[in-house]
């Protein structure tokens, strides 16, 4: 049995950071949820590197926007996978920093959690290709 996915939540409305716990661990993923930034932040120091299989946070945070959040991430684990969520605003320029972009709302469950499969895939990196077998010119040339 494969091991499951963790997914670090963060979101300052605990009814949503609570759905959405729930719609993530019904699907087989671990989460870690998150009210704040900081919390978050606290949580990746001292986190094991490649142990967070992606990070998914509100864009509009108390005292640190998800931008911010994400920035501070990516330094301590560069090859964090992230996704920044909103409801109030719809344009991804606001939520640069992130790898992707939902607006809340707008997004089904079944696409954040399609948007979120792929992210978590992109950090396993590209499935390995089988090393194809060649033949040599002059047993090509022999057989013809």
């Amino acid at each position: 049995m494969r091991p499951r996915k963790l997914i670090l939540c963060i979101e300052s409305n605990e009814q949503v950071l609570s759905v959405r716990k729930f719609l993530l661990e019904t699907r087989g993923y671990r989460v870690v949820a998150c009210a704040s930034a900081a919390e978050a932040l606290d949580y990746l120091q001292t986190a094991t590197p490649g142990s967070i299989d992606l990070l998914m946070s509100d864009l509009l945070l108390p005292q640190m926007d998800g931008n911010e959040l994400v920035r501070r991430a990516k330094q301590l684990l560069p090859g964090l996978p992230t996704l920044l969520v909103s409801g109030t605003v719809t344009g991804y320029d606001r939520a640069a920093a992130a790898d992707a972009f939902l607006p809340k709302g707008a997004s089904t469950p079944a696409e954040i959690l399609d948007r979120i499969r792929i992210l978590v895939a992109r950090k396993r990196g590209p499935k390995k290709h089988v090393q194809s077998v060649t033949v040599p010119q002059r047993e090509l040339a022999v057989a013809s």
